[in-house]
């Protein structure tokens, strides 16, 4: 929790990830303690930022010494409520989200992808991984007995926000969305955003201008 209710930025929000699995890497190596040099170091963020990240939520190290991994891991869990698993459903097992069944986020045990859905003839019914695509007719009766907490959309585009309406109406609150489509939401809900033909343009301009 951060300290005093300080707000926290989404910049900071969204490395919390990236930390805490860092940490978990550390952790499982044997290390004990890590500065925010070798943080640094291993994540390429600037050590000074990852101070300031860590300054939110109050004395997380002790200078001269650094972090304790043990006391860090725990707080990324609990900040992170990585104790729970968190349950996760693709829509539209085309190309994309074939793979992402298959990756069925291999790098986090909290999460687990645990549905696909689509609305194929072709598809419904197929294995893809360990998964047995089901129909989005059975969107919602799916989502309500396996307790799905988040859904990966990866539809076409023209197709994304009338899917969306379904997915919110359904009581998700987070869509992680594949699609270029900018999806309109309840302000309830969360959404990010993976435009892949923006993150490559982004990475070329960037390999150009370093």
């Amino acid at each position: 929790m951060a300290k005093n209710d300080v707000k926290i930025p989404k910049a900071t929000l969204k490395r919390l990830p990236l930390y805490y699995r860092f940490v978990s890497t550390l952790h499982n190596s044997g290390v004990d303690r890590v500065s925010s040099k070798e943080l640094s170091e291993g994540l390429k963020i600037d050590s000074a930022t990852i101070r300031r990240d860590f300054s939110y939520f109050g004395e997380l190290g002790k200078k001269g010494y650094g972090y304790n991994i043990s006391y860090l891991l725990k707080f990324f869990r609990t900040t992170l409520e990585q104790d729970d698993m968190t349950k996760v459903a693709i829509v539209g097992v085309g190309n994309l989200g074939t793979a992402l069944v298959n990756y069925n986020f291999t790098v986090n045990d909290r999460m687990q992808i645990v549905a696909a859905f689509d609305q194929s003839e072709d598809i419904i019914g197929s294995m893809v991984g360990k998964l047995t695509v089901d129909s989005m007719d059975d969107f919602e009766k799916v989502v309500e007995e396996v307790g799905i907490q988040v859904v990966i959309l990866t539809v076409p585009q023209q197709a994304a926000q009338k899917v969306a309406d379904r997915i919110t109406s359904s009581g998700i609150t987070g869509i992680l969305n594949f699609t270029p489509q900018r999806i309109n939401v309840p302000e309830k809900v969360q959404v990010h955003h993976i435009d892949l033909g923006i993150e490559l343009q982004s990475l070329i301009f960037f390999m150009k201008n370093q």
